[in-house]
């Protein structure tokens, strides 16, 4: 475990994040039905589905493996390529347990390990920095994820957090 504050609240930080992504993910899915899933406003364009894929794979290889040490066995073109109907009940078990694995391996690593070297898809890095890189990635399409959602729902969108105070920015 953790000692040094600074490892602590910087690995506090992360987990609070992946946590806060997972549920913004679910409450955008959760609106959503399965056919609304391999959607795409252009062929190019990648669907919920291929996000989904892409961030369990990112996850796996850059905190999971990379703070572990464990082997990556990531399929990158895989999770572009995929055209099938997955059901969303699927893709979000599988985010849920990643983010889970996730948030238990930065739950035990120790600061020591932070600073140990690896190499991740052909990029000189350490610890510190593939959980920073992850962690960043995961919110990058986590914005994407909502707006595809407020794309494909229009005014039946229902935003996960509405503010009530002035302090919050609620309106006058």
């Amino acid at each position: 475990m953790t000692a040094d504050p600074i490892s602590s609240a910087y690995l506090a930080a992360a987990r609070h994040t992946l946590k806060h992504s997972l549920a913004k993910i679910t409450h955008c899915i959760n609106q959503l039905d399965d056919s609304h899933m391999r959607w795409r406003p252009f062929k190019e364009q990648n669907s919920l589905t291929n996000l989904i894929l892409h961030l369990d794979g990112n996850m796996r290889q850059w905190i999971i493996a990379a703070a572990t040490g464990e082997a990556d066995h990531r399929d990158r073109a895989a999770e572009f390529s995929q055209r099938e109907a997955l059901p969303k009940e699927e893709l979000l078990a599988r985010l849920t347990a990643v983010i889970e694995e996730g948030d238990e391996v930065l739950a035990g690593i120790g600061s020591e390990r932070l600073l140990e070297k690896r190499r991740i898809q052909g990029t000189d890095t350490n610890v510190l920095a593939a959980i920073f890189d992850s962690v960043n990635h995961l919110v990058g399409h986590t914005h994407q994820i909502v707006y595809i959602t407020r794309l494909i729902l229009g005014d039946k969108y229902r935003y996960q957090w509405v503010p009530k105070t002035k302090e919050q920015g609620a309106a006058g």
